[in-house]
């Protein structure tokens, strides 16, 4: 299984019978440039035009957009409801968060997940061997808070994601950067990868590591 991270919060995951796109994104809102994307099923976690790019993305069989339970060629999609801010969506909506369960592995990406997770929330993830975690704030949980949900959740691999960069343009307040978060985790120099690929379960550490992902955008 190979998870390589195009920008922002998207990200493409390749198993043995699938691909998945998370997230696609419009690159005349981001600055980033979209690379020709192709996959059998794309997740959206919410319906904003920085991640709901559906168009940007060829040959999907499927689009999944809302909490449920799904299931596409032995991967299964667990979508659950959050909030895109701290005040249950009053003032950017919900958030889905997924679960996905390939090649025996169990991803988990949050979207932007805007809040502490509930530990009614808790209690229907389990193990989470991969967390792709926002970190930047503004619209997301910030550093802070995105510990606070890495220790809530314990997962094996840590991959930041939704923070600032030179090359993102969106509007409004820049978001933190990557550097903010490896400070509030107390982590110097990170395990920094072009993609991630995971052949066991012995790839996957008894303790949570952060891994960063070179972005292709």
């Amino acid at each position: 299984m190979e998870i390589t991270y195009i920008g922002h919060s998207c990200f493409k995951i390749k198993g043995k019978n699938i691909s998945l796109v998370i997230d696609p994104y419009d690159p005349t809102m981001l600055g980033y440039k979209l690379p020709t994307l192709s996959a059998d099923a794309v997740l959206l976690t919410h319906d904003h035009p920085d991640h709901a790019n559906v168009q940007g993305v060829k040959d999907y069989r499927l689009v999944i957009s809302a909490p449920g339970e799904y299931e596409i060629s032995d991967v299964f999609v667990y979508g659950l409801q959050t909030f895109h801010d701290e005040s249950e969506g009053s003032k950017r909506g919900n958030n889905t968060i997924y679960s996905i369960e390939i090649d025996d592995f169990s991803l988990m990406h949050l979207g932007d997940l805007g809040h502490i997770l509930s530990a009614e929330t808790l209690e229907k993830i389990g193990t989470v061997d991969v967390l792709m975690i926002p970190v930047g704030g503004v619209y997301t949980i910030d550093s802070a808070a995105a510990v606070k949900v890495i220790s809530s959740i314990e997962p094996g691999i840590i991959i930041p994601m939704h923070y600032q960069t030179a090359d993102l343009k969106m509007a409004g307040d820049k978001l933190d950067s990557l550097d903010k978060f490896l400070d509030e985790m107390g982590i110097e120099k990170p395990r920094t990868e072009g993609k991630l690929k995971l052949s066991s379960r012995s790839d996957v550490p008894a303790e949570s590591t952060v891994t960063v992902l070179t972005p292709e955008h």
